[in-house]
């Protein structure tokens, strides 16, 4: 007895017998109609392990219709598309698939991650830093003083009256290049007109001194002088530190032929004698400081006078 499949092949052979004319085998695989092709179509949906020839004709894909399908047995070569059934249908979206560049993210060597954020931390601190460096002043010093460092220079741009920051510093007097007299340096403040910047050293370290206006007017009598601009200031507490008028009394400055002090109201807050040998240093009321220099009698190491110029200075 014939199985359901070779009954079913058989009328198929004899539907084409009849229907199609006595030709080459190139001919009869051509003649197709609509109703071969839904006959076609019903049996191999019927029969899923059933087709013609084993792949289906360029001339029968193109007579398809959306849905149809030609034979089970397809070549996958020459399949364009295929009906999935909707109960086997699977949303991509819902899978949870790895996304490559999140997971190139996430699997990052923490290594590397640092030596990046590292250069970034460098590159920010670098770009910090370079403002505070452009910040330091250059060293506007005609010539070379004993006492100016760095540090004490931007100390003074702080302090000076806003009249001359900026300005180039002139040294007027030095004991160095002009000997040790008090008449030579009140004579040669007489080259300013502007406030000057008296600084002056003892044997032990310390750089103290104080700002007065020029030039120095000598007075046959003890008599004070100066504005309440004047201060004084030392280096013996580790840094730099200015007194300035406490406005307990107007002892600003008094110049003699042979004496120059700063402050009054109990003792001198510096006084240099006739030779600028010696001097002396203690608390007074005019600016509240205390002692200047390492010992209230002191040796002098050296003296310079400066003053200031908006203007290109002298060689």
């Amino acid at each position: 007895m014939h199985s359901l499949k070779d009954k079913v092949s058989d009328k198929i052979s004899s539907f084409f017998s009849t229907s199609s004319a006595p030709s080459s085998s190139s001919s009869q695989a051509r003649p197709y109609h609509k109703e071969d092709k839904s006959w076609s179509s019903y049996f191999s949906h019927v029969i899923p392990s059933f087709g013609f020839g084993g792949s289906a004709t360029s001339k029968q894909q193109d007579d398809l219709k959306p849905g149809q399908s030609v034979s089970a047995r397809y070549d996958h070569e020459n399949f364009g598309y295929q009906d999935i059934p909707m109960d086997e249908y699977v949303d991509c979206n819902a899978v949870d698939t790895p996304d490559p560049v999140k997971d190139e993210v996430t699997d990052e060597d923490p290594t590397s991650r640092r030596s990046s954020s590292s250069s970034e931390d460098f590159e920010e601190a670098k770009e910090q830093q370079t403002p505070i460096a452009s910040k330091k002043h250059p060293l506007k010093l005609t010539e070379d003083s004993t006492f100016i460092s760095t540090e004490l220079y931007e100390f003074f741009e702080s302090c000076i009256p806003n009249i001359v920051k900026g300005c180039h510093w002139v040294l007027v007097y030095s004991t160095l290049k002009h000997g040790t007299s008090l008449r030579t340096l009140i004579r040669k403040s007489a080259e300013i007109s502007c406030p000057g910047l008296l600084i002056v050293g003892d044997r032990q370290g310390a750089v103290f001194g104080g700002l007065l206006d020029c030039p120095l007017k000598p007075t046959a009598k003890r008599k004070y002088q100066g504005t309440n601009q004047t201060f004084v200031f030392t280096t013996i507490y580790g840094e730099p530190r200015l007194f300035r008028p406490t406005g307990a009394n107007r002892y600003f400055c008094m110049c003699l032929n042979e004496l120059l002090a700063l402050g009054g109201g109990g003792n001198y807050a510096l006084c240099l004698h006739e030779d600028l040998l010696t001097g002396t240093s203690g608390t007074c009321d005019t600016f509240g400081n205390k002692c200047l220099a390492h010992s209230p009698e002191f040796e002098l190491k050296g003296v310079e006078l400066w003053g200031f110029t908006h203007g290109s200075p002298r060689p």
